[in-house]
């Protein structure tokens, strides 16, 4: 069937038949990121998308088609969200709500993407440039302006099994490689928009997206076959992965046990000397600032000479109204002494505190009735006997470009995190892929402890130098990779380079199209 028929038949199908479609094509489109990573998905779900949008007659029509598409994209791709709700007791209908409502706001980005598609109408080249930079303009939104943002699933997140293809990301960022993965992806919608056999031009686009896919993976391949995989001398951590299901751990009757759980696995004996013990957030459950027994206990686990950094909530005075309390990292010493801490500064909506508490009322999903107060912003820890590191706790790790400090830049990042909330989804596995192109943008090494999985040492360039799968109990020994001392492009530019590209295309295209709304007037 000649390509253009395809259009004309998908313009005389019924509307609820033409949304369904797109609804169908949005959720196809999840199988690109992990744990499948089946990215060729992508071309026919972003080459239709943009052929179907450019086709419509109107701008509302574009806009609706983009919304039904998004809402099929972000309905799969945000549904292990809902498994908190049931997690939580909260219900399965909440869940369900809860997932609904993110991905109805989530796909207003998707819906004006295709709105302004639709406005502009370039061809071509042109064409797919514009979309590009559009999709990289709502991603970014979508992660920073939205109920603090959620920068979850971005599009060059498909690319997180090659470790060739995320080593542009230390230029680029996750932004710019999403930018070239839509570009590409898209190439295939001239064919679409044309007849057989294939125009010239199609073909010399479709080249362009090969060479630019091979040139990225072959600039992969050179850094990695320069890069380091040395260690930081005298340091060997140990992470403690305890794999308490999320039902047990706040039980009271079951603190003690879960306490004892994570002491015991810290006495493991290991054949290198441990120098550092790490527990995943939240993973004491009792206010160590509090509780000196609870300290104490740390202490006889703790290395000689070294420290025990643990996830655990801190609580305001006693006499302080309001009564304040923080999810947040501890570090103790042999002694039981508090020697270092830091408070989470990104809070999770509905998880650590109910936006609109006034209006809404719901509670959050994280034990107890009161919201968790804010941290007081990005931090850089100096600990006895380690080098200098980025505290990272839980999502913290999600947001591109917003987890260093750079007047004290860190040489090592430390993400404690607590997937137990999402089960055997493909929640877990999507957010070690995004903590793995952090320290592939910062040019830092990144250790993860996690509650239930994944652990993982991180080197510089992205690369698992070893862990630990999803659902086991167990420890995790590991040296700690050295960083990149003079850093990365990205880590010192951060997002502005691409995001200015980005603006610029958007705006040249848009002059263009208002210059020649007003010559044909």
């Amino acid at each position: 069937m000649p390509a253009k028929s395809l259009q004309v038949f998908f313009l005389k199908l019924p509307r609820w038949q033409q949304w369904s479609t797109l609804v169908v094509l949005g959720s196809v489109g999840n199988l690109a990121f992990a744990p499948l990573h089946f990215v060729w998905v992508l071309i026919p779900v972003l080459s239709g998308l943009l052929s179907l949008v450019t086709a419509v007659s109107t701008q509302r029509a574009a806009f609706a088609l983009g919304w039904w598409f998004g809402l099929g994209h972000f309905l799969v791709g945000f549904y292990w969200v809902g498994n908190a709700f049931i997690v939580a007791d909260i219900g399965v209908l909440a869940g369900i709500l809860s997932v609904v409502l993110l991905s109805v706001v989530s796909a207003v980005s998707i819906g004006l993407v295709a709105f302004f598609c639709n406005f502009v109408r370039t061809s071509g080249l042109n064409q797919l440039v514009f979309f590009a930079s559009l999709w990289t303009a709502a991603e970014w939104c979508r992660s920073f302006l939205v109920l603090g943002g959620f920068p979850w699933n971005l599009m060059g997140y498909v690319w997180g099994f090659s470790d060739a293809m995320v080593q542009v990301t230390s230029v680029t960022g996750v932004f710019g490689l999403s930018a070239m993965t839509v570009f590409c992806a898209a190439a295939a919608s001239p064919l679409l928009n044309g007849t057989f056999p294939v125009s010239l031009r199609g073909l010399k686009v479709l080249f362009a997206a090969l060479a630019l896919m091979f040139s990225i993976w072959l600039g992969g391949m050179i850094r990695l076959d320069a890069a380091s995989e040395d260690m930081v001398d005298g340091i060997r951590l140990r992470l403690v992965q305890a794999n308490i299901t999320q039902h047990h751990k706040w039980s009271t009757e079951l603190r003690e046990a879960h306490f004892k759980t994570h002491l015991e696995l810290s006495r493991r004996p290991s054949p290198n000397k441990i120098t550092h013990v790490i527990w995943p957030e939240t993973a004491t459950p009792y206010a160590l600032g509090t509780d000196a027994n609870a300290r104490s206990l740390l202490g006889t686990v703790t290395p000689a000479g070294g420290l025990l950094i643990t996830g655990s909530i801190r609580v305001s005075d006693q006499q302080q109204d309001p009564l304040q309390i923080w999810n947040g990292l501890r570090v103790v010493s042999v002694s039981g002494e508090i020697v270092g801490s830091y408070d989470k500064r990104r809070l999770v909506p509905f998880g650590e505190y109910v936006p609109f508490r006034g209006w809404l009322p719901i509670e959050k999903l994280v034990e107890g009735s009161q919201d968790y107060s804010r941290g007081a912003g990005k931090r850089t820890l100096n600990l006895p006997g380690l080098p200098l590191v980025a505290p990272l706790i839980c999502f913290e790790v999600i947001f591109p470009g917003s987890i260093v400090d750079k007047e004290h830049r860190p040489e090592w990042l430390l993400n404690l995190t607590n997937d137990a909330w999402y089960g055997r989804t493909a929640g877990p596995y999507q957010h070690l892929v995004q903590a793995r192109f952090r320290a592939v943008e910062e040019g830092l090494p990144l250790i993860r402890a996690a509650n239930t999985g994944i652990s993982a040492s991180i080197d510089a360039y992205g690369r698992i130098v070893t862990s630990l799968e999803l659902g086991r109990r167990g420890v995790l020994d590991t040296g700690l990779p050295t960083g990149l001392s003079e850093g990365t492009f990205y880590s010192r530019q951060g997002d502005a380079p691409v995001l200015f590209v980005v603006l610029f295309i958007i705006g040249i295209t848009f002059v263009r199209r208002i210059r020649g709304v007003i010559g044909n007037l």
